[in-house]
């Protein structure tokens, strides 16, 4: 195995269990203990980890990208391939909730072009826009508390207004997913709370992630995997992600 095959490896065992054994490692790519130990050294180095005796631990980024205005040029491709496969799910005359995310402001942007025949709801002011032209997508707006930060309303007065409806389908956007601890969080506790609204009012749900979140976290714990129906992200997941989140009932798209 290649130097960089067993950083890769490295990255991703750690990525889905936290820590490594130099032991451990070293018997399973059939190397040296030393080999690992540059190995970990090299990737500490990179900022990737940070070693610890015996071994390695994971770092966990949080970007603290609070504002969605500065997240809206980071992914656009990603973020493309994801609207792409979260279009495909929608029946027609279904309704729908796009909740306050980038990747939602994508698949919103399909759903015009598509000029689909069924009923959005949102509480994100980014999507209100898109569908202010004439087409055939009937919109409903949730206000409520305004978060200038996630330019869309969440919160108390939110979460009454989403309190009797009932989605066929609702796409939800996170900050970071956490395989190991089995949870997805968000940056603001009321954007949280407002998730959860969303997720109980679900016949359907799915989360929408750029691959690159599965290495991020927010500060608040808002679903755990077995809330959703499926995941739809632009990275082919490994074996083990996989194992995790189809042994939690979920489709990975």
């Amino acid at each position: 195995m290649l130097q960089k095959e067993r950083h890769d490896h490295i990255l991703a065992k750690l990525n889905l269990e936290s820590s490594i054994r130099v032991r451990d490692i070293a018997q399973e790519y059939e190397v040296t203990e030393d080999c690992i130990r540059k190995d970990l050294a090299i990737l500490e180095k990179e900022g990737k980890l940070k070693r610890v005796h015996g071994g390695a631990i994971s770092i966990r980024e949080n970007p603290h990208t609070f504002n969605v205005s500065a997240r809206l040029d980071k992914y656009v491709e990603e973020k493309k391939i994801i609207a792409q496969k979260a279009v495909q799910l929608i029946k027609p005359g279904a309704m729908v909730f796009l909740g306050i995310s980038t990747s939602n402001i994508e698949i919103a942007k399909l759903i015009y072009q598509k000029n689909l025949n069924i009923t959005v709801v949102t509480n994100s002011v980014d999507i209100l826009l898109i569908f202010s032209a004439e087409c055939d997508t009937n919109l409903i707006f949730i206000g409520g508390g305004f978060n200038r930060t996630k330019d869309g309303f969440v919160g108390a007065i939110t979460n009454d207004l989403l309190k009797d409806y009932q989605f066929d389908l609702s796409f939800l956007g996170v900050v970071g997913i956490d395989l190991n601890k089995n949870q997805l969080t968000t940056y603001d506790v009321n954007d949280g709370m407002t998730k959860k609204m969303v997720l109980s009012r679900s016949k359907h749900s799915y989360v929408v992630v750029e691959g690159v979140k599965f290495e991020q976290d927010g500060n608040f714990v808002c679903a755990h995997l077995e809330d959703f129906d499926g995941i739809i992200t632009d990275r082919v997941l490994n074996d083990k992600q996989r194992s995790i989140i189809e042994k939690k009932g979920l489709v990975i798209i």
